[in-house]
């Protein structure tokens, strides 16, 4: 029962990913040219997560300011602290909702981008902060979920044209976080293939 539980998940999150790379992958290539922008006019990304969502954005930094899988000098980013725990952060109802707002404030400027994760697209510190960031003239990637691509919830709709989506069509927190987990992945990859040269992608 419990070997048949485990197999269903890696047969679910296989299939979640089969069926949105292709609709994903140009809103990710895209993101990956607004980093990529941002980081070689000697800009840095800013990159923030409601929830469990802030340990994705904290291992991207990681990844950009250490490496990816390859040597290379390093790239600005910078994961603004959040609560994990706080099981309201991904919710309209936020108990701080300004909590990264004020750290684009302070530490955003002009032609950085920030990277925003919200799996339900509602969070009101997200939001905040993707308004922040607008008003510092910054550009936003937001990695989104639980809605159709073209959604996105409030933070969806709050985004500019000249920002990029990524949203995630399917309401399971733990499948959404996969799929970010490896657009992440696909934006350092991609960044590094611009900045190194090609290499072949392997298992």
């Amino acid at each position: 029962m419990l070997e048949q539980r485990i197999q269903q998940h890696f047969i679910d999150s296989a299939d979640l990913k089969y069926q949105t790379g292709p609709v994903l992958s140009k809103p990710i290539s895209q993101a990956m040219q607004a980093i990529l922008a941002c980081v070689t006019s000697g800009g840095k990304v800013l990159a923030c997560g409601a929830g469990v969502s802030g340990l994705l954005a904290a291992q991207f930094a990681a990844q950009f300011v250490g490496r990816f899988e390859r040597e290379r000098p390093e790239l600005g980013a910078i994961a603004l602290p959040g609560d994990a725990t706080d099981p309201a952060a991904d919710g309209a109802e936020a108990a701080d909702a300004d909590r990264f707002a004020r750290q684009v404030r302070a530490l955003g400027q002009a032609g950085d981008v920030l990277l925003a994760l919200s799996i339900s697209g509602q969070s009101a510190s997200v939001l905040a902060a993707v308004t922040a960031a607008h008003e510092r003239d910054m550009t936003v990637v937001a990695l989104l979920g639980n809605a159709a691509p073209g959604a996105g919830g409030s933070i969806g709709r709050a985004l500019r044209e000249t920002d990029v989506q990524i949203s995630v069509p399917h309401e399971r927190a733990a499948r959404i976080h996969e799929i970010h987990q490896i657009a992440l992945h696909c934006l350092c990859d991609g960044v590094d293939a611009q900045l190194l040269g090609e290499q072949e992608v392997s298992s």
